[in-house]
């Protein structure tokens, strides 16, 4: 269930609360390999945290500022830029995968059902993977993909990190409504956080590095 506080939503930032972790290990963040296909992933072994979400809500640039790294995915204005599995290492055991993203029409359909078979093949078989990071522009609120996509990883047992990008894009009541109406969508989701996010201001930058750094260990604590 999603925990939202009174005090949090009158500070505009729903605020993570997890334990202590080196989050400064995410700075070490460096690309290994981009992958088309399973045959060529890194070894199964250690842990993963995966970035999904639709085309043009701010992933990659999420995944840079949550590095501290302008560079380390790529960014575009075109939607569909991610085109394939890309894999960066944070130490011999601990990785970061951006994944395609969905939902953008212009891309072949041929192009898409690839990409929908091998992020499926991902999920399915990737046993390093623990959990999820999903950013979803605020302005737009969840799509039907990002409800199937919540729903699937409901199914697994995964634990989903919501990112509401872009939240300078609004002014403070209208962010605190927004998080609100995705929070009180998403109630009934079971290992579902939800956080404000601004890749551009940075806020709520540590508090996604603290939960992803949380993930990662997940597997160390049981």
């Amino acid at each position: 269930m999603i925990e939202l506080t009174l005090q949090a939503l009158n500070a505009g930032l729903y605020l993570v609360k997890t334990k202590p972790s080196d989050s400064n290990l995410l700075r070490r963040a460096a690309y290994v390999l981009s992958a088309h296909h399973p045959k060529d992933w890194p070894d199964d072994t250690g842990s993963e945290v995966a970035f999904a979400g639709r085309s043009n809500v701010g992933k990659s640039s999420a995944l840079n500022a949550i590095t501290g790294q302008n560079r380390l995915a790529r960014t575009s204005k075109t939607p569909g830029r991610t085109q394939q599995i890309n894999f960066f290492s944070l130490d011999n055991h601990y990785r970061l995968v951006d994944l395609p993203g969905y939902g953008y029409a212009k891309v072949p359909r041929d192009l898409q059902i690839h990409w929908a078979k091998t992020v499926q093949h991902y999920f399915e078989k990737r046993s390093s993977l623990r959990g999820l990071i999903l950013p979803i522009d605020i302005r737009r609120g969840t799509t039907t993909m990002d409800q199937q996509m919540l729903a699937w990883c409901q199914s697994q047992q995964l634990p989903v990190h919501v990112l509401l990008t872009k939240c300078d894009k609004l002014k403070r009541g209208a962010m605190t409504v927004a998080l609100r109406e995705v929070s009180k969508k998403l109630a009934a989701e079971r290992g579902v956080t939800v956080q404000l996010f601004s890749a551009t201001r940075g806020d709520g930058v540590e508090e996604a590095r603290q939960q992803i750094m949380a993930l990662l260990q997940t597997a160390e604590s049981t």
